[in-house]
């Protein structure tokens, strides 16, 4: 089974990519501390799904 996802957190996270395409990159802990520059996440854990998803969808891109 996958993880489940809100659209909340694919639809900021595929934002950021459109916005911002050659900031982000595959690694969790960079992600996160730019997150804290581009955006204003309430919680800690909203803040690691989004940057998570946002590292699945670039390794997916990667892969096309």
């Amino acid at each position: 089974m996958g993880k489940v996802r809100t659209i909340l957190i694919k639809k900021v996270s595929k934002e950021l990519i459109n916005n911002y395409p050659d900031v982000f990159t595959t690694d969790f802990e960079t992600n996160k501390s730019l997150l804290d520059k581009y955006i204003e996440v309430d919680s800690k854990h909203l803040r690691n799904r989004i940057s998570g998803y946002i590292v699945n969808l670039l390794k997916i891109r990667e892969k096309e």
